[in-house]
């Protein structure tokens, strides 16, 4: 198997690299490559057979007046064009014998963080572009799946969250072995929500129809 994991420096990241142990992985991360740029992207050579879509980052602005259209741009290329980009190369030229695709979105994702508007909706449209893009790239071989870990002891952690007794914390270890797990279900097109001691796809209710 070779693998890429994106943020593979930092975090769950890192773990994730860790986790898969002998396997060639390629480790794509800041300053180098930009997952945001869709350059960086197009300049990829090879064949993959697994890829982990996990760079990210926060912009810690609660108060959305003081959200700066610098902070916003970051933000939406690192959290969603890095995986929009992502997972448009690996389908076109990266993994022609298809494979496997884990995004890291959030509890965020599925949920509010009010100490992060922007954070929320950018993975919230991580879980929307993974479940809109499964079955057409499961014609091409290729699952994807969103992993959405909750608070997690990584350095993107808010300082104010890591403080309060009534929040568990899960090690990055423990999210890498799930993002691992999801990597290898036969499923596609879900949300896997990773908590501690529990690791489980999201039941999305249906939408309400027409009276």
């Amino acid at each position: 198997m070779r693998a890429l994991v994106t943020g593979g420096r930092g975090g769950i990241g890192a773990a994730i690299v860790a986790a898969l142990g002998e396997t060639e992985t390629a480790v794509l991360d800041l300053p180098e490559f930009d997952v945001g740029e869709p350059e960086a992207w197009r300049s990829l050579e090879g064949e993959f057979d697994a890829a982990f879509l996990n760079a990210g980052t926060g912009s810690g602005c609660p108060d959305v007046a003081a959200l700066t259209n610098e902070e916003w741009n970051r933000i939406l290329r690192a959290n969603l064009g890095g995986v929009v980009y992502g997972t448009r190369e690996l389908a076109a030229r990266l993994m022609p014998s298809g494979g496997s695709v884990v995004a890291t979105a959030s509890l965020a994702g599925l949920t509010s963080l009010p100490l992060d508007p922007a954070y929320t909706a950018t993975k919230h449209a991580v879980i929307g572009w993974v479940r809109a893009a499964a079955p057409g790239l499961l014609e091409r071989g290729i699952r994807l799946n969103a992993l959405c870990p909750g608070f997690t002891d990584t350095p993107l952690l808010a300082a104010e969250l890591r403080e309060r007794a009534d929040i568990p914390l899960m090690s990055a270890a423990f999210v890498a072995e799930a993002a691992l797990r999801v990597l290898e279900d036969p499923e596609t097109g879900h949300a896997w929500v990773v908590q501690p001691n529990r690791v489980e796809p999201f039941r999305f209710p249906g939408v309400p129809g027409p009276r």
